[in-house]
Parts: structure tokens; sequence; C-alpha cells
């Protein structure tokens, strides 16, 4: 094997560029004020944009993955080019002051690039590391959550200073800093598509020739299953995360920004360490059940003993908001590794774009649930509350729907395995 052709440069470095990338859109929060104040906007009909991203992202990913399943050539450059353009685009649209250039640009233009751009690196790492699935597709995702740590000193180079106020000294930095960022993501991107590649002697299974069938999977108790875990997963992890800043200041806690820095790399290790240690375990999805039950298990201690004293406090609520990040990040790295034990590796990423339709529904539901939760109770123990029995509910999924055994969906390989099962 040359020594230019290997897993780390033909699927880690690849997916790490493109995952680095795309995973800026996490970055958000950091100017999407300064976006509403430049353009006129209310910063609740500026948000949208990020909303429509992520629903997006889930939804071309759904509809995407057969597309990926052919050629993750075309597929890794269509993903850069819709990023790229989009995210030029957005700083067009924001010198124009056009609210719907934006919702579209960014919203759906870069949320195709993200959609794409998620699901091409996965099958390439999994086959790479075919028996360390997890740590691969850990080391990949891992990139996506550790954008934000990376971007966010970058972004706030470009923006500027500000006055006392916060505002920008000068405003327009907000537009220049998309063009600059879709330059140096277009570079990133393109190397990504340059080096990802298959193992020698991989033969890609046409995609007309398995029997897969949308129908099947959609109906398919097992997927479902997982479905419906991963969804409340990432609800549940939204919903606490969009809070951090205001239950920081609830408890009187001042260190926001290094406890965002920590939440985030606990965000970014969650999806190698969970991954990783699903590699070594008879069942992947035993994975899922410690990530719900340690997160209601801090959630109740959270509740419990919190206002005892503010050193406690801050312990505590530091403590959950790191529990949950690890667990929100090890949801992501487990999934594709857990549907791959499921369904077979042969459409992969088709499966893996259907699951991740539950992150398009989450990103609408996981931040008005909080919002609509706080609103109604003024209460933080509540949101609380209500988060611990969404992850009960999902650990129940987890123990009684998501069964160990595999699914089998008529692709060659599946059927070689039925002829062997019976011959046995």
């Amino acid at each position: 094997m040359s020594k230019f052709n290997n897993k780390w440069l033909r699927a880690v470095i690849p997916a790490l560029l493109i995952h680095c990338s795309i995973g800026t859109v996490y970055c958000w929060s950091l100017f999407k004020g300064d976006i509403a104040s430049y353009m006129g906007n209310t910063v609740g009909e500026v948000e949208w944009a990020f909303s429509l991203a992520i629903f997006v992202l889930g939804m071309s990913a759904a509809f995407g993955g057969k597309f990926v399943e052919k050629d993750i050539h075309k597929s890794s450059l269509l993903a850069a080019l819709f990023f790229v353009v989009g995210m030029a685009g957005t700083g067009f649209f924001i010198y124009q002051k056009s609210l719907i250039g934006v919702y579209i640009s960014y919203g759906i233009i870069m949320g195709i690039g993200l959609g794409i751009g998620y699901l091409t690196p996965v099958k390439t790492l999994m086959l790479w590391f075919e028996k360390q699935k997890g740590l691969a597709t850990g080391l990949a995702v891992a990139g996506f959550g550790l954008a934000k740590v990376i971007a966010s000193p970058l972004m706030e180079a470009l923006l500027g200073e500000r006055n006392s106020d916060g505002i920008l000294v000068n405003p327009t930095n907000i537009y220049t800093m998309f063009y600059i960022l879709a330059g140096l993501y277009l570079v990133m991107m393109f190397i990504g598509h340059l080096l990802l590649k298959k193992p020698d002697g991989y033969e890609e299974e046409s995609i007309q020739s398995t029997r897969f069938s949308y129908r099947k999977v959609l109906k398919n108790k097992t997927f479902i299953g997982i479905w419906l875990m991963f969804y409340i997963n990432i609800t549940c992890g939204l919903a606490l995360i969009s809070q951090e800043k205001g239950m920081l200041v609830y408890i009187g806690f001042g260190a926001i920004g290094l406890v965002s820095s920590l939440t985030a790399v606990f965000n970014a290790g969650g999806r190698i360490a969970f991954s990783s240690w699903g590699d070594r375990l008879k069942d992947r999805n035993s994975i899922y059940k410690v990530i719900f039950i340690s997160s209601i298990i801090t959630i109740l201690l959270t509740i419990m003993f919190n206002g005892i004293n503010p050193t406690i406090s801050a312990f505590l609520v530091i403590t959950l908001l790191c529990i949950v990040n690890a667990g929100y990040g090890g949801g992501f790295s487990s999934l594709p590794p857990l549907l791959s034990d499921r369904f077979g590796i042969d459409s992969i990423s088709t499966v893996h774009g259907l699951a991740l339709s539950a992150w398009a529904f989450a990103g609408l539901s996981g931040n008005q649930l909080s919002a609509f939760v706080l609103e109604k109770t003024q209460s933080y123990d509540i949101l609380l509350f209500v988060i611990m029995a969404l992850f009960a509910i999902a650990t129940l999924i987890s123990i009684f729907v998501v069964k160990p055994e595999k699914v089998f969906f008529d692709s060659k390989e599946q059927l070689n395995r039925k002829e062997e099962v019976v011959a046995n």
C-alpha cells in the first residue's frame, strides 16, 4: 500500500477538513445579533435562518443518501459548492439588508451543503476502520463539534472591536467576515474532496442492484426506535444547551465564556469517547442507555442539591451541562455504526441520511421547548423535570424497541448472509 494511500490521509483528514468547515454553523450565536443590528431586524426574525439551516441539513441528508452512496467525489464537491456559495451569499444579502436572501443563502443553500457534507465521509471512514467503526465516526464527527472552538476566535477577530454596548465599531465587518470565511472553507473542503477515497479493492455496490426500500426502512420497528431516541437526545440537548448562558446567570456564575469552551470540549470529546466505547461492547445500543441514564442521574442530583450554596450550585449546573453536551455529541457519532450493525453497510449512507431527518425536526423543537416551558413557568427546575422525563422515554425506547438483532433489507450481501444462515 502506498504511504499516501492510507486511512488517515484518505479518510480521517478529509473528513475532519469537511466537518470542521460545516460545523461552523454552530457559531451562529456569535454574530446573529450583529446581523440583526446591521439589517435593522429583530434577533428573533434573523434566528429563523439558523433553524432553517438545521432543518434543511436534516432533510437534505434524508433525501441525499442515495446520491452520496453512488459517488462520494461528486457529493463532496457538491457539498463544498453549496456550503461556500451559501456562506458568500449570506454576506451579500446582509450587505443588501435582505432578510429573505439570508434565509435562502444561509438557511437553504448552505443547509444543503451541510447535509450532503455531513453524510459524505461517514461510509468511507467505516470502510477504512472496519473493526473500529465507532472510533472512525467519532474522529470525524468530533470535527463538527470542535469547529465552534476553532472558528470562534477567528470570527471574533474578523468582526473586530466593539463599543461599551457590545456594538461593532465597524459594522461592515459582519458581511466581509462571510466573504473571507467562504474563501477559507472553499480551500479546506476542496482539499478534503481531493483526498477522500474508499479503500482499494472495495467495489461500490450499485444502489439499483440492492432491493433497498424506503418504505421498509421507515416502517421498521428498529429504525423507528433509533429515530425516536436520536430525536429525543437532540431535542433535550438543544433545550438545555440553548439555556446554558441563562442558567449560569441565574445562579450568579460569571465565567460564561470559560464554561462555553468547556462544554464545547465535552461535546467534541463525547463524540470520540462514546462511539469508541461502543466498539468494545457486544451491543452498541448500550451506549445510548449510558447517555440517557447518566443524563437522568445528573439532572436529579442538580434538582435535589441545587441551592445549598453558590459553589455547589455552580458545580452541579456546570457538570450537568458538560454531561449533556458529551451525550449530545456521543449520540451523533454513535448513530452511523449502530445503523451499520443493524442494517449492514451496503446502504448505510441512505439509512443514515433518513435517520438524520430527526435532526431536522429536533432543530425546530429543541430551542422552542425550553423557551415555551420557561415562558409558562419561569422555572429552570420545571424545565429540567421535562427534559428528564424525555430522557426516561428515550431509555425505555432503547431497552424495549431497539433490539440487538440485525435487520435485513435484501441487499446482495444480506441475501448471501441469509443463505448462509439457512444452510447452517
